[in-house]
């Protein structure tokens, strides 16, 4: 997901997508603990995505008051 596509989210399904991709991001954190991943970046992709979808949720938040 790119940043214009975060932005052109509706905030309620920006929150509901943030907070699925963090359940994500800890099952594989801990998946990748027991065994090694194939792809080990996807963890740090996974943790910038978040990142990004916080970003714009406090940028919205902001923009409110």
């Amino acid at each position: 997901m790119k940043k214009a596509e975060i932005k052109e989210m509706a905030t309620k399904d920006l929150r509901d997508r943030l907070e699925a991709a963090e359940k994500e991001y800890l099952q594989t954190k801990v998946n990748h603990s027991i065994s090694p991943l194939d792809n080990p970046s996807k963890i740090t992709s996974d943790r910038r995505m978040i990142a990004r979808m916080k970003t714009e949720l406090r940028s919205r938040e902001l923009n409110e008051k």
